[in-house]
């Protein structure tokens, strides 16, 4: 048998750079095919990005939607035998509307709370029987604007947006039952720092007060959640609607905030009921 033929010099390097050429070849579609899924994964990513940005920008921009009925100033007016003044709803994006001008002797109170707000519940307790007896009596009404700015105490739960909201679906759907049901949050009122509240508790206790199937399913679904932020925000900036709201009144800076015919009920602490009394038959005299 014949031994191979070996190649000669110059046709050994003609094989070295045909097989050279062979792998830089295969080299250069694989960095193409490399380039081509890095650039497609970065593309990829990039939309992510870009839908999670949008998404970010269209929940922060996004309508507050209709307030509910009976809150057209942002909060609800209470007058004799604890029964509503009816008012339209706020439409999406309008000012608040002041509500309709107490009859001449009339005291009118308005009450800024959040419903996890220990000192507005230290408020109630020393006052709320008395707020209740001057309505009952038709010697004042008392309009309550429920706002939602402690949420950062409620260990992640938004309690305090959760409370509101539930206010607002009574307002909306059993407006006469409004009045026990601010009660009954009081009553039941969590400590700061705590979860607060389960919506199921939120929902028995609007019950209680006289709420029907309508209010359970708007807390649940937490129909008036933005309309929520958006009054907060209103109530903080001072963008309020008060008859008779005096000139220094350039909105709430904690709560319990007060008013008296318009004017900031200046109270000391702790609460005292005949303070307050007293404050409300100058009121009336004037």
């Amino acid at each position: 048998m014949n031994a191979a033929k070996r190649p000669t010099r110059s046709e050994a390097r003609e094989q070295a750079r045909q097989k050279a050429r062979e792998i830089g070849q295969k080299s250069s579609l694989r960095n193409k095919r490399l380039r081509f899924f890095t650039q497609a994964g970065l593309a990829v990513a990039a939309l992510a990005v870009i839908a999670i940005l949008a998404a970010v920008i269209m929940e922060g921009t996004k309508p507050a939607g209709p307030g509910p009925l009976n809150m057209a100033s942002d909060g609800i007016k209470i007058g004799t035998n604890y029964k509503a003044i009816r008012t339209d709803a706020l439409p999406d994006g309008a000012d608040p509307v002041a509500s309709p001008m107490n009859p001449a002797g009339v005291v009118d109170i308005t009450l800024f709370v959040d419903y996890l707000c220990p000192v507005c519940g230290e408020f109630e307790k020393v006052n709320g029987r008395a707020i209740s007896d001057l309505v009952s009596s038709g010697a004042a009404t008392v309009e309550i604007h429920p706002i939602a700015f402690l949420d950062n105490r409620s260990q992640g739960t938004r309690y305090s947006t959760r409370a509101t909201n539930a206010a607002a679906c009574v307002a909306n759907y059993t407006p006469d039952s409004f009045y026990t049901f601010h009660n009954l949050l009081f009553a039941n009122q969590p400590a700061e720092n705590t979860p607060g509240l389960d919506d199921a508790t939120i929902i028995g206790l609007a019950t209680q007060a006289g709420a029907n199937g309508q209010v359970t399913d708007c807390i649940e679904k937490g129909s008036f959640d933005d309309w929520v932020g958006a009054k907060t925000q209103r109530a903080l900036s001072g963008a309020v609607a008060i008859n008779n709201a005096s000139p220094s009144f350039t909105g709430v800076t904690g709560t319990p905030t007060v008013l008296i015919n318009g004017v900031s009920f200046e109270y000391s602490y702790p609460f005292n009921s005949a303070e307050f009394l007293a404050a409300v038959q100058a009121a009336s005299s004037e």
